[in-house]
């Protein structure tokens, strides 16, 4: 295997170690689940590109008469592009003591106010950051904000 093989087998599995934890670990961390919110997808484009630049690669290893276990690489690694950015939902995972935003543990004291702007996007501003949540069912905003008031 080419040092090219060596790199593609480990953003696999760095791709790979991230769907499982997505999927897996972090609902089941720092407690049960008290809400679960999916959220819109974000960077369709980039997944696109993404998956069209693997797509020209393949072709090119393929018409190059590159080496078939470089090829079965490339198309492994436009699967785990597909599903990432096409297959998996986006998802806000509220706990007891905080939730999961984009993979990132935050903590209900963090929050130093929340707003709703008027195209039914959720902020929440951080001590440093604004987290803007956008929502895939306008009603479960009213499910957040019932949660975060009895907290």
């Amino acid at each position: 295997m080419t040092i090219t093989d060596w790199v593609l087998v480990l953003f696999i599995v760095a791709l790979l170690a991230f769907a499982i934890y997505d999927q897996f670990i972090m609902p089941r961390l720092k407690g049960p689940v008290l809400l679960a919110i999916p959220l819109l997808r974000r960077g369709r484009v980039d997944g696109i590109i993404f998956v069209g630049l693997v797509a020209i690669l393949i072709y090119q290893n393929l018409t190059a008469n590159g080496q078939l276990i470089t090829t079965w690489l490339l198309c492994a690694l436009a699967l785990m592009g597909l599903y990432l950015f096409w297959i998996r939902t986006p998802t806000i995972i509220f706990k007891q003591e905080g939730f999961y935003f984009s993979s990132v543990w935050i903590a209900y004291p963090r929050i130093k106010s929340i707003n709703l702007s008027e195209d039914g996007v959720l902020v929440m501003q951080l001590e440093q950051r604004r987290l803007l949540i956008r929502v895939r069912n306008i009603d479960d905003l009213e499910r957040i904000y019932k949660l975060l008031s009895s907290q």
